[in-house]
């Protein structure tokens, strides 16, 4: 699927959250796409696979909070039907927390630090403002954490207030619930994003 282009006022592109956290050290990816290809499986084509199931899983989401059709004629029957079993989990959520003035998929442009980034969902929680960011992979990783507090920046730079952050893991299999964290040690997560934004640009610049 089509990525994002985020651009500034001045019309300039600018990098998304996910492709600055691309200089992070993963080590744990390394042997998972290492593990992949003593079976036999092409990496690439079993990430693309997982990250458009991802991205309907997302889709199907806000359809749900908005009553809003998306065209869904791109994807394959299975990856609609491992997508509708993450939503089922996504139902789940919705009944236990009932989250009221849903904004969903908010795309955003920092012009203080010049990044963008799309948020999944922003709503009220118990009289909480919350973003809440739904992942749809099998654990929720450290760099998960300060992905969600750069996009708690660019909420807050939009006017935005945000009481609370949270990643909300629902499972592809049938098998898995979901998995909700509530997350902390924000400054110190945006002093790691900073420093990879530094990285980025640094990197850019030397080619």
């Amino acid at each position: 699927m089509a990525r994002i282009v985020y651009k500034n006022q001045d019309k300039k592109r600018v990098p998304s959250v996910t492709t600055i956290l691309s200089v992070m050290a993963k080590p744990a990816l390394k042997f998972w796409a290492n593990n992949l290809g003593l079976e036999g499986i092409n990496v690439r084509d079993y990430v693309d696979n997982l990250a458009d199931i991802g991205t309907l899983a997302h889709t199907m989401c806000e359809e749900y909070l908005t009553s809003e059709e998306h065209d869904k004629s791109k994807y394959t029957p299975d990856q609609i039907e491992t997508a509708k079993t993450c939503l089922s989990k996504f139902y789940d959520w919705v009944k236990e927390n009932n989250p009221q003035d849903s904004e969903c998929e908010i795309q955003l442009v920092s012009e203080k630090y010049q990044y963008g980034g799309t948020c999944d969902l922003y709503c009220t929680l118990n009289g909480k403002k919350v973003l809440v960011d739904f992942k749809t992979c099998k654990a929720i990783y450290g760099e998960m954490h300060t992905q969600v507090f750069a996009y708690k920046k660019l909420l807050e730079e939009s006017g935005r207030q945000v009481d609370e952050c949270r990643i909300l893991r629902i499972g592809r299999n049938a098998d898995e619930g979901f998995e909700e964290v509530v997350l902390d040690k924000g400054e110190e997560h945006f002093e790691r994003f900073q420093a990879c934004l530094a990285l980025y640009n640094l990197n850019k610049k030397l080619k």
